[in-house]
């Protein structure tokens, strides 16, 4: 298993300070970070990418990476079929890839139009298969989830996932959708701070239990203790995770009927019986 890391650094633009502490990815793992808008997830993938160099630190050690950015500019005349053809023929001529990213995602339903014409959604399906078409040791995703619907959300999610545990790579993916974040997750960056105003630090929430993480954002002043989050094992995921969100005043529970996690209504019946038990989070059977 190859093992990857990555230097503390930090980014200042203008008012808003990112600092990062060192980290480490393996291949086969997907790292999902979460936390609001403006607290500096997209800065971390481009200067994961190369795009953006640290202040202070170390530049990241040069990785083969494929980067599917947050805003997506359509400005190609060519089909989506000639797109494809152009950018990504190995891939796209590949039988495998044509089962595991082009077909899941209906993307030759699309192939005779113009590219430019596209929805939103079917240019975050093109953006997608681009990305992952790429050779690559590392998968920066940004915001898969926008403009696709809830079904559509879920089959991007099962082919990110497939793709990266069957080519044996790496993902960072920025998401906002908590279902999709939960499924795509073996490990969960979390961003705190206040955003897009000063301070932000980067924490790991590690170990995959029954298939979700589940991480939540805490807004915390500027000038309040940082909280970190170590590694913990399955059954002492779910007592970190128990003291995480017992502060929250947050109980979460899976749904007995898909599976799917939810947040309890505060002060529900679920919400008020998951607190005496001192089950904040919590998987039913």
């Amino acid at each position: 298993m190859a093992r990857y890391e990555y230097p503390s650094m930090t980014k200042t633009l203008g008012a808003f300070k990112l600092h990062i502490d060192p980290g480490t990815f393996t291949d086969s793992e997907i790292i999902v970070m979460l936390g609001e808008n403006g607290t500096g997830k997209t800065t971390f993938i481009r200067m994961l990418a190369g795009n953006l160099k640290p202040d202070e630190g170390f530049k990241c050690p040069p990785l083969n990476v494929s980067y599917k950015p947050q805003k997506i500019s359509p400005k190609s005349e060519k089909t989506v079929q000639m797109l494809l053809y152009e950018k990504i023929r190995d891939s796209f001529t590949h039988p495998q890839f044509s089962t595991d990213v082009l077909k899941p995602l209906q993307m030759e339903r699309l192939y005779d139009q113009q590219v430019m014409n596209l929805s939103g959604g079917e240019l975050q399906r093109l953006a997608i298969t681009l990305c992952l078409g790429q050779p690559a040791d590392v998968y920066l995703i940004d915001e898969p989830s926008a403009y696709l619907d809830s079904e559509q959300r879920l089959h991007a999610a099962k082919v990110i996932k497939r793709y990266i545990m069957h080519a044996k790579k790496t993902a960072f993916v920025v998401e906002h959708d908590f279902i999709m974040a939960t499924y795509l997750a073996d490990r969960v960056v979390v961003f705190e701070g206040t955003p897009g105003l000063c301070f932000y630090h980067l924490v790991f929430v590690a170990e995959r239990y029954c298939g979700f993480i589940l991480a939540y954002l805490r807004r915390k002043s500027v000038v309040a203790d940082i909280f970190l989050f170590y590694p913990f094992s399955p059954q002492n995921m779910v007592t970190g995770m128990n003291r995480f969100l017992q502060s929250l005043n947050i109980t979460f529970r899976r749904d007995s009927r898909n599976a799917r996690p939810r947040i309890n209504k505060l002060n529900s019946v679920k919400d008020m019986e998951q607190k005496r038990s001192g089950n904040f989070f919590f998987l039913e059977d």
